[in-house]
């Protein structure tokens, strides 16, 4: 099993590329299964995720090319050509989709494209769980009968789907996608309230509008789906992805480097930067993207609600954590999305951090001196946590279970090397 090695105490400089963002990749390619023609998406991350939902939509029938975007083989230049001319299966089996829980969206294509559907369960993961009711209420309301049989859902629409009124009783990112895939090719007007807000969201609307889909509201928690008979291919380039560029803005801080975050999408991404400026964090808006600065002064505290967008992300919130224990204060970082989100606490402790937990809420004792040594990633955003707290500690800090950084960040090593980080993968 890889591991990675970082030698602390590196100041960062110079430009990462940021690369497409895995949660608009993996929606864009299930897209593909609701149109007969090719589907060419351009900056495709370089992932785990991403490689294994190749082997799941290859399993459905699509046929699918990828190649360098330059021919180089340079970060985030992938490119997908995903051809969905006849599926062949409309069956998502557990060995897959319990690997990876976004493969769970294929059900709404295969609905709307083939009328019947039989997918796994996705269960939980390490991060909490995150049930499918809301997924099967919406289908339900398109029209859908659904049945539970040995672990799989079994869902059927014979006559195809029909329009309806969709109100979630909370924000769903999943369910936002997969009942927007399922509702371009119904008949009559589909409406979602509460929908999702995340630009990943919007990008996958644009693409489905490229490819011939009618709906409005893109940005807003209200949509409407104008139901088409079909949908034609279409080329789309994937927007850059925001938690990768979060990731490597809050580790230039800790390093007290000086990072130019190229392709950075600063609107997506307001709430991150107000929260690193309130630290201290120099953050100035670029003609190629974001420069990060910080001088090595002692940060103040922030406290932090996550929120769905446009609030703190929940996906950056472990990386905010392992910044905050080197600030000059008390911080408070409350986690509403995910139950189990504080898994990195045990590591960080490992490090030397303070922090304390108290159900939901956790208080940052800053003014800690990490100290390096050998930490377990839990999850993908603990293992980001850990790599940012190990460029700050002192001394060797050893990551295991990296696989997890594998699934949602492209090179992480070969990037912070190239600004000054001394950090490599140990192959296990």
């Amino acid at each position: 099993m890889d591991s990675i090695k970082i030698v602390g105490g590196h100041r960062l400089d110079g430009t990462i590329s940021i690369s497409g963002a895995k949660n608009a990749a993996l929606p864009l390619m299930v897209s593909s299964l609701l149109t007969e023609e090719p589907l060419t998406l351009n900056n495709v991350p370089d992932l785990a995720d991403v490689s294994l939902l190749t082997r799941i939509l290859s399993g459905l029938g699509v046929e699918i090319t990828m190649h360098d975007q330059n021919g180089q083989g340079d970060v985030g230049s992938q490119v997908y050509t995903l051809h969905s001319s006849h599926i062949t299966s409309t069956v998502a089996p557990y060995e897959l989709v319990s690997r990876m829980r976004a493969s769970f969206w294929v059900i709404g294509p295969l609905l709307a494209r083939c009328g019947e559907a039989r997918v796994s369960l996705p269960g939980g993961c390490a991060i909490g769980m995150r049930p499918v009711d809301l997924y099967l209420m919406g289908l339900r309301a398109l029209g859908v009968h659904i049945s539970i049989e040995k672990g799989y859902i079994v869902a059927k629409a014979p006559r195809g789907l029909i329009g309806a009124h969709i109100v979630f009783p909370c924000v769903t990112v999943g369910a936002t996608h997969t009942l927007l895939m399922a509702a371009t090719l119904a008949r009559g007007e589909t409406v979602i309230e509460n929908a999702a807000r995340e630009p990943e969201v919007g990008d996958l609307i644009t693409c489905l509008n490229e490819m011939g889909a009618r709906i409005s509201g893109i940005g807003s928690s209200r949509l409407v789906i104008q139901g088409v008979d079909r949908l034609h291919g279409a080329t789309h380039e994937v927007l850059p992805d925001r938690v990768e560029a979060g990731t490597y803005a809050l580790a230039t801080v800790a390093a007290s480097g000086n990072v130019l975050l190229r392709n950075a999408r600063p609107e997506l991404m307001e709430t991150v930067f107000d929260t690193m400026r309130q630290a201290g964090a120099q953050v100035n808006i670029v003609d190629e993207g974001v420069r990060i600065q910080h001088d090595g002064s002692l940060l103040r505290p922030v406290n932090v609600h996550t929120h769905p967008f446009p609030g703190f992300p929940t996906d950056l919130q472990a990386q905010l954590m392992a910044l905050m224990t080197l600030s000059g204060g008390t911080s408070r970082i409350c986690e509403t999305i995910f139950e189990n989100r504080f898994m990195h606490v045990n590591e960080l402790l490992r490090l030397g951090a303070n922090i304390s937990l108290n159900g939901k809420m956790a208080t940052v004792y800053g003014a800690t001196h990490l100290k390096g040594t050998e930490v377990k990633a839990t999850d993908l955003r603990a293992s980001a946590c850990l790599v940012i707290a190990g460029l700050a500690a002192e001394g060797i800090t050893t990551i295991s279970h990296v696989y997890h950084l594998d699934r949602g960040f492209e090179r992480i090593e070969e990037k912070l090397s190239s600004v000054g980080a001394d950090i490599k993968r140990c192959r296990g």
